[in-house]
């Protein structure tokens, strides 16, 4: 079933509340999937400098040897902070296929959640107000995020299959629903060279949109091939370094509703998501179109797109 949240800041004033408000809208979806849980949330980027989210499965081991790796592979400006099982490294952009291969290389058995000019994901096994609480999510600040609690239905409950999925840089997705031509996809876009971490199909989601993106294709673009080219049923909400989109196949048998008033874009698989958000008895609510692609995006002109299909 899932839940799927998505919060698109157009107010700065908003920025401080956003871990805060994605939050409250993704524990109200607890119950449409309560195995395991996971936020991206959008920062501020600084020039020349990239984060890499990493996971352990063993953190009081693995993250002790994190610094001296990723000083190693990114030198003396590394930053690293840790937060229970997630530890977010700071490092110059051009160290962080550096970083990657050194993280594939260690025995420690680490996993990179994300990597990015402004991305950091958290996501773990459990309920999404535990996970919120192991992150300090509440906290965070940000200019858009997207959320997901899961309830699996065809593969395994672990770290790994818990949604957001992130396949490039500061690119993310999540999905509720499910795509029948995944393993095709899943071969044509490992013969391009993409790898994947899991046998999940919303991975394969996000690495096909990363695929169309990497070839010159915008978000909105590459959503718009995504109904020509997915088989299945599913709502994506994904996020990119400036951007929030949303898209719901065909048929549209996955429950979504939308919001947008002059300070945000919200998203929620139910309307009861939405209802503590500010203004929200003011704002614009509809329920997005079938085979319909909308996208906001802080670089773009003012204003909101939205394209048909």
């Amino acid at each position: 079933m899932c839940g799927i949240v998505g919060l698109f800041l157009k107010d700065p004033a908003l920025e401080g509340l956003l871990g805060d408000l994605l939050s409250d809208m993704l524990v109200t979806m607890t119950d449409r999937g309560p195995d395991s849980a996971g936020i991206a949330l959008y920062g501020d980027a600084v020039a020349g400098r990239s984060k890499v989210t990493v996971q352990a499965g063993d953190p009081a081991r693995a993250f002790a040897a994190l610094e001296t790796l990723a000083r190693q592979a990114g030198g003396e400006s590394v930053t690293l902070t840790i937060t229970d099982t997630h530890a977010v490294v700071g490092l110059p952009s051009d160290r962080v296929g550096a970083l990657r291969q050194a993280l594939a290389d260690a025995p420690e058995g680490f996993r990179v959640m994300s990597a990015g000019e402004t991305i950091e994901i958290y996501k773990e096994t459990g309920l999404p107000r535990d996970v919120v609480a192991r992150f300090g999510i509440r906290d965070m600040r940000g200019t858009h995020g997207i959320g997901h609690t899961r309830m699996a239905t065809e593969s395994a409950v672990t770290t790994l299959g818990a949604h957001p999925f992130s396949t490039g840089d500061d690119q993310c997705l999540v999905h509720n629903g499910s795509l029948s031509n995944h393993n095709n996809l899943r071969r044509e876009l490992a013969r391009r060279g993409i790898g994947f971490a899991t046998e999940n199909d919303t991975e394969v989601a996000a690495a096909y949109l990363t695929a169309r993106m990497a070839k010159g294709r915008d978000l909105g673009g590459a959503l718009t091939d995504a109904l020509g080219d997915l088989d299945g049923f599913f709502t994506f909400v994904v996020g990119t370094r400036t951007g929030f989109g949303v898209l719901r196949d065909p048929i549209a048998c996955k429950p979504a509703i939308m919001a947008e008033t002059d300070r945000y874009v919200a998203f929620g698989s139910e309307y009861r998501a939405l209802v503590g958000l500010p203004g929200i008895e003011a704002a614009r609510i509809w329920e997005p179109e079938p085979a319909a692609v909308y996208f906001w995006d802080r670089d773009g002109p003012p204003g909101d797109a939205m394209l048909a299909a």
